[in-house]
């Protein structure tokens, strides 16, 4: 047997490498936009900055240092000039792409932190993999501002896996839907008709508000709002107050809301405090053709007929009226079944006077002949 050269040595002390393969490397040198690593191989390894990173402006001298040790894969075994062509980041981007492939085969619900608002929806990176998720699939309903979602880690699903397209979609809407269907059994089976709890008012519009129960959400009809009279939902509420309310029915998956609970029900005692003839004050809240609304108290109005305003002929309220005036008046009808009260001020007024004793009759003649120089002939008639 013939003995073998230090050279035939060495060259079989030597491993070999193939284009594709997986190697690792420890770093002998560092330079801005170059690392060399030795790869075990008779030729050094090189990797560039453009196959270590997407980013341009990085310098490779403050992510990586002499004795690091790394895993890249084989670009080139011979660049023309017996050098050996690394790349890390399509390493990177070939282990992201079995990680998004597994992750898309088992459904397996992925974190990430979004690194981009874009128009149509929010961009995150997972293992140095982009997935896009559209602005149609980041919630159950509609979102104006994607905004909210910059630099929030948020759960999603792959939808969507094509690596030859390059085309990876995510999908955060099922989650949110399974998450808010598992959260409304929760509540349905807690909540009863008649319990009090608490709520966020979530949207407010010209009818009502809606207010968020934790899994559910409940109207909260302006009619429920008050025992009073509310002119416009939002100039009671605003989105993110914190209620309690008092679930008035349960019909399906609707709930329907109230804020009239019954110890602040200002008719529980207004037999007593109403009672015909009974003397009240109240301020002027609307007023018809027929009539003015008296609000006695929040959530109590009363009728004062046009002709119990005055002894004198009134042609409608708004010629003596004004909305906002306080006036006094006697209650003359109270319907508690009905909620109705009737009120006179004409009741109140004093009687006419009875007619004069003849004995008096040429006192009477004078005040009657004072009134027709002072007033006129119209008003001695």
């Amino acid at each position: 047997m013939s003995e073998l050269t230090f050279e035939q040595m060495l060259e079989d002390s030597i491993k070999t490498i193939h284009s594709g393969e997986v190697v690792e490397g420890t770093v002998i040198d560092v330079k801005a936009d170059e690392i060399i690593l030795n790869i075990g191989y008779k030729s050094d390894g090189i990797l560039t900055k453009s196959e270590y990173t997407n980013d341009s402006s990085l310098d490779l001298t403050t992510v990586v240092k002499p004795g690091d040790t790394m895993e890249v894969k084989v670009l080139k075994v011979n660049d023309g000039e017996g050098q050996v062509v690394l790349t890390y980041k399509r390493l990177a981007a070939d282990r992201g792409n079995k990680r998004i492939e597994e992750a898309y085969n088992n459904h397996e619900v992925l974190k990430a932190t979004v690194s981009q608002v874009l128009e149509g929806g929010l961009s995150v990176v997972v293992e140095g993999v982009r997935i896009f998720i559209p602005a149609s699939l980041v919630s159950d309903t509609y979102e104006k501002d994607l905004g909210k979602y910059a630099d929030q880690e948020i759960e999603f699903v792959i939808s969507e896996y094509n690596p030859k397209r390059r085309r990876y979609i995510g999908d955060r809407r099922q989650l949110v839907a399974a998450k808010k269907a598992e959260l409304q059994k929760a509540l349905f089976e807690r909540i009863k008709e008649g319990d009090v709890v608490e709520g966020t008012v979530k949207n407010v519009t010209d009818f009502g508000a809606f207010i968020d129960l934790g899994g559910a959400d409940g109207l909260l009809h302006i009619s429920e709002m008050s025992w009073g009279r509310i002119e416009h939902p939002k100039k009671v509420f605003k989105v993110g107050d914190q209620l309690k309310v008092l679930i008035k029915e349960i019909s399906g998956n609707k709930i329907a809301l109230s804020l009239k609970f019954d110890d602040a029900n200002p008719w529980k005692d207004a037999a007593a405090k109403y009672a015909v003839g009974n003397v009240v004050t109240g301020k002027v809240a609307r007023m018809t053709d027929f009539g003015a609304f008296v609000e006695l108290e929040a959530g109590v109005d009363a009728l004062l007929h046009v002709s119990q305003i005055s002894k004198e002929h009134v042609e409608k309220p708004a010629d003596v009226l004004s909305v906002g005036q306080e006036i006094t008046a006697k209650v003359v009808d109270f319907n508690e079944a009905d909620k109705k009260i009737s009120l006179s001020m004409k009741a109140l007024l004093a009687p006419e006077p009875a007619a004069a004793e003849e004995s008096d009759e040429d006192v009477v003649s004078v005040d009657i002949d004072a009134v027709i120089a002072s007033q006129g002939e119209e008003d001695a008639e």
